[in-house]
């Protein structure tokens, strides 16, 4: 397996701005596909990974730049997705050169779609006691089994999958980690409807799913540590998101302010979704700089997470359809789920698919820094005066009891 050893950063700087000079000044940032996958083939789809593999082997700060520059001459906002936040950093630590080669740009151009098959109905918070099945046959693997809450297991076309390999030794060491084909066949997909009507998820059930040998990721018995890659990326991947795009929340003070008439019941809804939407931003924010404290506070916290970012997106995109004159989509998962749904007529819903992608909040970094996260107060000031600043709310008493913040 190639290994790069990063440049330093003047060195890397110097030679990720030259390539972005060859992108924007050779590529149009209109046509998508072909845009992102000019990135990866000047090695700028992440600059830390491998050279050849959509990487320069630098260091991983010199992203921002060309995300910074890449938006600001009008490309495309990254989206943290499966893909790019879990499947992309597994495949490039623990892949062949083959396996990179064809899995990592077609992932990066968003021409495949991955999911994650962790979770199973005996196996949520400890995933090391699954009870999925691969059993070697030749150059094969026959897989039976289950998985749940699967997040686009319905579009996917590949799928990330740990599954038991040997049942006679401790349960950490007998898994193998696998690519599993999700339009082979034996691989069935069935929503989970939720009591709200939506279905964000889905069940999975694998029955003599066949796995080619060459689809394995790192040694048989290892899947235990090459998914502990997988984890640490969700991680950081829930805590982190695009540089530019906006959330529903987002979308919902613009469309009040357009079309809210100052009406004060709606007004203070807008503000609530708003105080919520800040407290779990900073709150995704400082559990990802101890991301690496603990393998199972990690699955757990990220699974809070991921609940409670739905419930906020949720309730922000109805706040929204709930403005006079809106064509906001009052089912948000109707609209995300289906993308050919949302076209140049219904700008709202482009809107909302665009923005209720995986990831709402700011970007940070993937290594802890030396500082504890934010405490409370300092959080509870910063929404407070991020409210009164972006909804032109009066300085009052009630607000500077929630804040505790000087004016």
């Amino acid at each position: 397996m190639t290994q790069t050893i990063p440049t330093s950063d003047t060195t890397g700087e110097a030679l990720v701005n030259a390539r972005l000079d060859t992108l924007l000044a050779e590529h149009r940032a209109a046509d998508t596909v072909e845009f992102l996958g000019a990135m990866y083939d000047l090695g700028l789809a992440n600059v830390s990974f491998p050279e050849g593999f959509g990487g320069l082997g630098v260091s991983p700060g010199l992203q921002r730049t060309v995300v910074e520059r890449v938006v600001a001459a009008g490309g495309p906002a990254p989206r943290v997705s499966i893909g790019l936040g879990m499947a992309a950093p597994t495949i490039a630590v623990h892949g062949t050169d083959e396996q990179r080669a064809k899995w990592l740009r077609p992932l990066f151009t968003g021409e495949e779609v991955w999911c994650q098959l962790f979770s199973e109905p005996g196996a949520g918070s400890d995933v090391a006691s699954l009870s999925t099945t691969a059993v070697r046959d030749g150059d094969e693997w026959i897989v039976n089994g289950q998985k749940v809450w699967t997040s686009l297991a319905h579009e996917a076309r590949w799928g990330l999958l740990v599954a038991r390999t040997d049942p006679d030794v401790p349960k950490h060491r007998g898994l193998t980690y696998f690519i599993n084909d999700m339009h082979a066949p034996g691989v069935e997909v069935r929503p989970l409807r939720q009591m709200t009507g939506q279905a964000e998820f889905n069940e999975v059930y694998l029955t003599d799913v066949r796995i080619p040998d060459a689809h394995r990721l790192g040694d048989v018995g290892d899947g235990w540590r090459i998914s502990l890659t997988t984890l640490m990326n969700e991680r950081v991947a829930i805590g982190g998101g695009s540089f530019s795009r906006k959330a529903p929340i987002d979308w919902a003070v613009e469309l009040y302010r357009e079309h809210g008439d100052g009406n004060p019941v709606l007004r203070d809804e807008v503000v609530r979704m708003w105080i919520q939407h800040e407290v779990l931003r900073y709150t995704v924010r400082r559990d990802a700089w101890h991301a690496f404290a603990t393998v199972a506070a990690s699955r757990r916290g990220s699974a809070r997470l991921r609940r409670r970012k739905s419930r906020t997106r949720s309730r922000a995109s109805a706040s929204a359809a709930s403005a006079p004159g809106s064509t906001w989509p009052a089912n948000e998962a109707a609209a995300d789920s289906n993308p050919t749904a949302c076209g140049s007529s219904t700008p709202d819903c482009s809107r909302l698919c665009l923005a209720a992608s995986n990831s709402d909040v700011k970007n940070v970094a993937t290594t802890p820094p030396a500082v504890p996260g934010p405490s409370a107060r300092a959080v509870s000031c910063r929404v407070s005066r991020s409210i009164r600043s972006r909804l032109g709310i009066w300085t009052t008493s009630w607000w500077n009891g929630l804040s505790k913040c000087s004016v």
